[in-house]
């Protein structure tokens, strides 16, 4: 969903000739691909996965930077945490891209005042940005926990071929 929020975002409120929107995209896309990609590792190098888990994380981090950059530069609000805008998107929980763009859409109407729509999105997406990003740190340390406990797929076969030997 993050990816899909990015591109429409850039889309929307970004040139597309800009090396923002490329950046913005691509860092979106790498989040979601080495995601999958080191879910597709997992089954023969728990280091593989680790590291590619790691690269998610930080291309999703440069995102963030990315939407915060945004915000700073046009001189819109960083919502905190708490802020009862974000918490209403909280509460949402949207799972869709739709259901992402009715919540801005239906806020930025709630609102009613000259809230930029873009405000409310890139607060928006940088909500599901944080909750990403700390769900793969926890990812990332019960990985690194089960690689120090059991070792890899390499490490596991060593120890099997040296019982094995006579």
């Amino acid at each position: 969903m993050i990816y899909d929020v990015t591109v429409l975002f850039c889309d929307r409120f970004i040139d597309k000739r800009s090396r923002t929107h490329d950046q913005m995209v691509q860092a979106a896309r790498s989040g979601v691909q080495n995601i999958a990609e080191g879910s597709q590792a997992s089954g023969t190098s728990k280091k593989t996965e680790l590291k590619l888990t790691n690269v998610a994380r930080a291309s999703l981090e440069e995102l963030r930077l990315d939407y915060e950059d945004f915000l700073r530069q046009r001189r819109l609000e960083l919502y905190a945490p708490d802020n009862p805008v974000l918490m209403r998107f909280k509460t949402m929980r949207c799972a869709t891209l739709e259901q992402f763009r009715n919540w801005v859409k239906d806020e930025h109407g709630l609102t009613q005042t000259n809230t930029d729509i873009s405000e409310l999105a890139a607060n928006a997406a940088l909500s599901l940005l944080n909750l990403c990003c700390y769900l793969l740190k926890q990812q990332i340390t019960a990985q690194a926990d089960a690689f120090e406990r059991q070792g890899g797929f390499t490490e596991r076969l060593y120890k099997f071929r040296r019982r094995a030997r006579p």
